[in-house]
């Protein structure tokens, strides 16, 4: 079996944070490789939804974009954005966002708006979609991105979805939904303390270094004093994850 790729590690991990009868809002890429991961593992009834309205599909080989048909495969549903949206997220029956970004800073706020260079200079990327509703309202948030210090900054260049924001308790902000629960990157699981609501470091990938997770943070980052491994995916998750959820290594190269 070759080397453990980062990606496959960021994939299980994922994986590991869905519960069995779960209902999760999921976007396309690695959060769409974990969820499929732990219903043919650990979650037969995990409900997926997409945010254009398709629920409990069955993607077959490697889907591109929510508009190919491949990752419709097999669903019990065929709806629309405002049934996902309304009928469930605002409803308060979603369980897990499960969520990409541009940045996160340490209070799990997610910008997936715009980017700013050192010079200043803005370019715009693709806004919120459903990604401000879902991070709002659902009774957890799980985000999942590469790590770099760029793209965890202090404060996020502009807030398009909120976590913990100023790092304040959300009912008094009106959020109904629990906010962050996990950062997951290409080096360590991030999750968020009770009390202060800033990242503190979960587990570390066998991979990284702890000196690289911390020059590669952009806000002081908690630290336990012991950290332990993530595990690597298992024989039979990295089975799936090569031969029958990303074969053509789209997602997971």
């Amino acid at each position: 079996m070759p080397e453990v790729l980062a990606s496959e590690i960021m994939a299980a991990a994922g994986a590991r944070e869905l519960r069995d009868g779960e209902v999760v809002v999921v976007g396309l890429g690695l959060p769409q490789v974990a969820c499929v991961l732990a219903q043919r593992t650990h979650a037969p009834r995990l409900s997926a939804l997409l945010e254009i309205g398709v629920m409990n599909m069955s993607p077959i080989d490697t889907a591109v974009g929510l508009a190919d048909p491949r990752i419709w495969y097999r669903a019990t549903c065929w709806s629309g954005f405002l049934d996902v949206m309304g009928m469930n997220v605002h409803r308060g029956v979603v369980d897990v966002g499960f969520l990409g970004a541009l940045e996160i800073d340490r209070f799990g706020n997610i910008n997936t708006t715009l980017v700013k260079d050192d010079s200043g200079k803005v370019r715009y990327v693709n806004g919120s979609a459903g990604g401000n509703d879902i991070a709002s309202h659902a009774k957890r948030v799980i985000m999942i991105m590469r790590h770099e210090k760029r793209k965890l900054p202090e404060a996020v260049a502009h807030l398009t979805s909120p976590g913990f924001v100023g790092g304040r308790g959300r009912r008094e902000l009106g959020l109904r939904g629990g906010g962050p629960h996990r950062v997951i990157t290409d080096m360590a699981v991030m999750g968020f303390d009770t009390n202060t609501h800033s990242a503190t470091l979960v587990s570390l990938h066998p991979l990284a270094r702890l000196e690289d997770v911390v020059e590669n943070t952009g806000f002081p980052l908690k630290i336990p004093r012991e950290v332990p491994p993530t595990p690597l995916p298992s024989q039979e998750e990295l089975r799936l994850l090569r031969e029958d959820i990303d074969p053509m290594g789209v997602y997971l190269r």
